[in-house]
Parts: C-alpha cells; structure tokens; sequence
C-alpha cells in the first residue's frame, strides 16, 4: 500500500515531483511543502525540543567561554577580547552581552600559568561540556529530518567535536576580523568613521559566516546520507535572516518592553540569554523542516554520489514522497 501511494505521488504532475533543484519547484509543490511544514512543526513540537536544547547549550555555554579565551589566547591578546563583546551588541540582549563580557574579563585576568595549565585538564572538561550542546542541535536535527541517531558513540562524538573546535576558531577569526577594522581605518584616515563602519560592516559579515555555518550544520548534523548544497542552501538563509530579525527584535523588546531583572532579580540577564538561545534554535529548526519538506518534494535523488532509486538513499526525505495539501487536508 505505501509503495502504490508513493508511485502515485511520483505521478502527480505540475508539483515538482521530478525537482532537481528547489527552483524547480512549481507554486502547487511550494504549497504542498508549506502545509507539511506547518504540520511538522506541532507534530514535531520543535518549542520543547528546542528548549531541550537550550539547556545543554546554556550548561555549555560558560565552560565554553573557558574554552574560548584558553583558544584566543594563541592567536591574539587575551586582553582584547572582553572589549569585542560590543559586536554582539544588538544580536543578544544587553543584559546578556554584560554577563559573558563580565566572565571573559574575569577569564583573560587569570594568570596565564592557571589558564596553560588547564588547556590540557580544564579545557577538556569544558570542551566536552560545549560539545554536549552540540549534540543536543544533532539530536533537534534529527527531529526535522525524521531520523534516528545511529552513530556509534565515537563517530557521533568525533563530528561534534569537530563542531565544536571549528566553531571557536572560526569565531575567534571573527572577533579578530571585526576588532581590526578600526585599525585599518585608521591607517586609511577614516578614523572619524570607525565606529559607524564597524557597525555596519558585522551585519553582511555574520549573514555570511552564520549562512554558511548553518548551512554545514544541515549537511553533517544530522545522522543521514548528505544533502546536496542545493537542498540545504534554501534553509540556511531562510534561518540566517529571521534569525537576524527575530534576535534583533528580542533585543529592542526587551530594552524598551520588557525588564527580566525586575522579574527574575539577579538571574535576569541568564533569562534573557535563555530565551534568546531557545528563539535561535526554533529558528535553525524551522530552515531544517524548510530543507527537509523540500527534499520530500522531489522523487530526485537529493543525496551525495550516484543517483539511487527510492528507498536506498540513506534518508527518510529521500526516500519518500511527502503529503499533498490535498492529502494533508484530508486526513486534518
């Protein structure tokens, strides 16, 4: 029977059932795909699995600011990096921005002997705890994609890791990137400008760093065969601009709205930080249900290496047809 179903739907005509890129896809396979998204996100619940997430990541979070400054210390001055915590200024709420800017300089004034020492012990302990977090995304991708984590425990723990060291470089290159800006200006003679250029410079640079991230979390986090670039491109950039829009709003909310440290006292900045972390994965969710329900879309073959017939593709939105909105309609 799912076999007769699935041939029929590899029928249906005028909805991109033969899809090789998501351009491909008609107006009536874009509908189909955003009634699949609609339903998945409630079947899926993505707010619990999110918040599920957010806890490991907020567990991670300080022992991977220790990770972080033990990491920049070797490619830049440690003193410097408090200071480039105005960057996030905007992105997270400001509260949030004072409490990490508060750790890194606690941090960067240890002596440098404390901070060698536990590059070998203590920058193990809390880079496994920042891996932790990564797992946790892993296990929220995998919810989007319909997959089951079927990684042995080493794998599944060497591509996280990855994750995780690759993340801190690429964001200690970052800061580095953006903290000398203000230099180069001022070489070129457009001191004067320093601030308002920096300013606007960090938001077409973290679009582009944040697409492109996201978009290599897409292709290895989840336990599957790869997804072509083309089938993850579309999510990436979708999560990357609400992501952008929604951290910014939350921000202003919460600076002219909203007062967490009337409500939540002390812990009021952790709250907001929370709360921001949980927004940004609903929002990394969403563009993977995007990729997925587009992947679903097309009887093509959307995965890496020769071309496989259905139901050999190592992917459960490769190897089937996703629900018209007709038939989603119906069984609603």
């Amino acid at each position: 029977m799912a076999d007769k179903t699935q041939m029929r739907r590899a029928r249906q005509q005028g909805r991109g059932r033969r899809a090789r890129a998501p351009a491909e896809i008609p107006a009536k396979g874009w509908k189909d795909v955003l009634y699949r998204i609609y339903n998945a996100l409630w079947e899926d619940r993505i707010m619990l699995i999110a918040a599920g997430a957010t806890f490991y990541l907020l567990l991670a979070l300080f022992p991977a600011l220790t990770a972080f400054v033990s990491l920049y210390g070797f490619l830049a001055d440690r003193s410097t990096i408090a200071g480039n915590t105005s960057l996030l200024i905007g992105i997270l709420p400001l509260d949030s921005v004072n409490l990490i800017r508060a750790q890194l300089e606690a941090l960067a004034t240890q002596d440098t002997k404390v901070l060698s020492l536990g590059f070998f012990i203590g920058l193990s302990v809390a880079l496994w705890s920042a891996n932790n977090g990564i797992k946790a995304i892993f296990e929220a991708l995998n919810v989007a994609y319909s997959e089951n984590e079927g990684r042995s425990f080493l794998k599944l723990n060497l591509v996280s890791f990855i994750f995780t060291l690759s993340g801190m470089f690429f964001g200690i290159l970052l800061i580095i990137a953006l903290g000398a800006i203000p230099g180069l200006l001022t070489l070129a003679g457009l001191n004067g400008w320093n601030t308002a250029l920096v300013s606007l410079a960090r938001w077409p640079l973290i679009a582009a760093v944040g697409a492109g991230a996201i978009s290599v979390t897409y292709r290895f986090g989840p336990d599957r065969e790869r997804a072509k670039w083309r089938w993850l491109s579309w999510g990436a950039v979708l999560s990357t601009l609400v992501w952008m829009i929604t951290s910014a709003g939350f921000t202003f909310y919460l600076a002219n709205f909203a007062d967490y440290n009337a409500t939540y006292g002390a812990l009021g900045a952790v709250a907001g930080l929370m709360v921001w972390i949980w927004i940004s994965l609903m929002v990394l969710i969403l563009g993977a249900e995007l990729n997925a329900e587009l992947e679903h879309q097309t009887a093509i073959d959307t995965t890496t290496g020769d071309p496989l017939p259905m139901g050999k593709r190592g992917a459960v939105v490769a190897d089937t047809l996703g629900e018209s909105a007709n038939e989603t309609r119906t069984k609603n």
